[in-house]
């Protein structure tokens, strides 16, 4: 299954967001990961208008996560970023072609598209099982080190 890199970027944000005390500007969260300011931005609108994140005004501005992070599954951002919609869609192959069955011969998915929506069902109950919260409880054992403590310094810093 692939996924837009737009996806790593903004889970990577919203972990980055749940330590913020104050808004993070969008120019500061591309600073920190290195990617273009002009793309994490489109995947910034879209979180917050999937309500994830929203926008704070004033000063520099930036992004506070909406809700607390425990709230705020992964699934959650997935579909955000790259929509709710199936990852697999059938187009009934099998009814085309030289010995292309009959309609009446495939009144019922095929097992292929069976275990295709088997597969995507599982996918998106480990999505969303997994929060934002619990990303970030496991950030610090990734690194064997504390990278959270430096990574709330740089988010708090302006400029």
């Amino acid at each position: 299954m692939r996924m837009s890199s737009g996806v790593e970027w903004a889970v990577h944000c919203c972990v980055v967001l749940s330590l913020a005390e104050h808004p993070v500007p969008t120019a500061r969260l591309a600073q920190l990961h290195d990617v273009s300011t002009s793309y994490l931005a489109k995947q910034l609108q879209a979180l917050s208008g999937a309500k994830i994140i929203r926008p704070a005004q004033g000063g520099s501005g930036g992004y506070l996560l909406d809700r607390p992070a425990e709230q705020i599954t992964v699934l959650d951002i997935v579909e955000a970023i790259d929509g709710p919609g199936p990852t697999f869609i059938c187009t009934e192959i099998r009814q085309r072609g030289p010995l292309a069955a009959t309609a009446d011969q495939c009144n019922k998915p095929c097992a292929i598209t069976r275990a295709m929506a088997t597969a995507e069902q599982a996918w998106r109950e480990a999505l969303r099982a997994s929060s934002i919260a619990d990303l970030a409880s496991q950030v610090n054992t990734d690194y064997d080190s504390d990278i959270l403590g430096p990574v709330s310094q740089f988010i708090a810093q302006r400029g």
